[in-house]
């Protein structure tokens, strides 16, 4: 190689590092922020797990205290339906009163007639 060559692949080397230095102050900036936001999301993250697991856990509780409710209401309304059948049957008829004079002129007749002795 050329001394020239040399000499210019060596400036140009040390040029470009040097204008490589105003960005670094900027470059650092970044990477501390990127820090404190993967900091941050790891954060969120851990929390959001922990309230999933939460809406796990207390989605299965529900379920659990349905399914009692629905096994405790079971054996009550079994235990209605008979008393709401009785109570939507008819009453039995019970026989009019008759008055003194209706039953004196039954007897009457009764008593009248052949084959009476």
């Amino acid at each position: 190689m050329n001394v020239r060559t040399l000499t210019a692949v060596a400036a140009f080397l040390v040029f470009g590092s040097m204008a490589c230095d105003p960005s670094k102050p900027e470059l650092d900036k970044t990477k501390t922020e990127l820090a404190t936001v993967t900091g941050e999301r790891d954060k969120l993250k851990s929390d959001l797990e922990a309230a999933n697991a939460k809406v796990t856990q207390l989605t299965a509780q529900n379920a659990e205290l349905q399914a009692k409710a629905a096994a405790a209401a079971a054996p009550a309304a079994a235990a209605a339906e008979p008393e709401e059948k009785g109570a939507k049957k008819p009453a039995a008829k019970k026989p009019a009163k008759a008055s003194k004079e209706e039953i004196k002129k039954v007897e009457q007749k009764a008593n009248t007639g052949a084959g009476h002795f």
